[in-house]
């Protein structure tokens, strides 16, 4: 039996999160033993000073959730929240290019990110809910051009978005791993059932909100 707290990343990014559900999904992650926790830019030096002492990772966000933001801007975003003590960032694509087949523009921006990242893993959200299979597959191959070291599905924001789907992270392993990216599934995993057929799909993390129900 996989131990599953070590692919999650106990995620609480909704914009009217009060302090109360912050902390308390700071205290889950370390009972709990998560790999990490993934909150907004804004919580980064708090959730920092909450997980002092233990080995839960703090994961942020940048150009969330449209990733419509200038590269520059995306790239500032994540310098700060670095300095603010951030382990990893998830950044969103540029969505409107992958379909605009500005596939340059597309490599730019996440290599400009990846520049602002020094040595901390980034991870590229392709919002797959948006993408068709063979748009999926393209962003995963700039991806391994621009030397991101994971993608990951979804930001949980599309109205009326499905997320992760294994056939999506299937495919996203399969161009993806023999470059040695990850891949982070994430959006409507709500059970262990789902959470294990990622895993088995290709998912090196799960990026959930329901993070203490699926390990009990």
């Amino acid at each position: 039996m996989k131990d599953l707290s070590k692919y999650i990343e106990h995620t609480l990014l909704k914009q009217d999160a009060k302090k109360e559900d912050l902390q308390k999904l700071y205290a889950e992650a370390k009972e709990n033993n998560f790999l990490g926790v993934c909150v907004n830019p804004v919580n980064v030096a708090d959730a920092v000073s909450a997980l002092k002492g233990s080995n839960v990772k703090v994961v942020t966000v940048v150009g969330f959730p449209l990733g419509a933001s200038r590269s520059d801007v995306k790239a500032f975003e994540a310098k700060k929240a670095i300095e603010d003590g951030a382990d990893e960032i998830d950044m969103v694509l540029n969505v409107s290019e992958i379909k605009n087949k500005n596939y340059e523009t597309v490599k730019t921006d996440i290599e400009t990110v990846k520049k602002s990242c020094g040595d901390k893993p980034l991870k590229v959200i392709l919002e797959t809910d948006l993408l068709e299979k063979d748009e999926i597959k393209k962003a995963c191959e700039i991806c391994v051009e621009a030397k991101a070291d994971f993608v990951k599905t979804s930001t949980g924001f599309v109205k009326n978005g499905v997320g992760a789907k294994v056939e999506d992270v299937e495919l996203m392993a399969k161009t993806v791993k023999p470059y040695g990216l990850g891949v982070k599934a994430s959006g409507g995993i709500r059970d262990k059932e789902k959470a294990l057929a990622l895993i088995a799909a290709g998912a090196d993390r799960l990026g959930t909100s329901s993070g203490v129900a699926i390990v009990q």
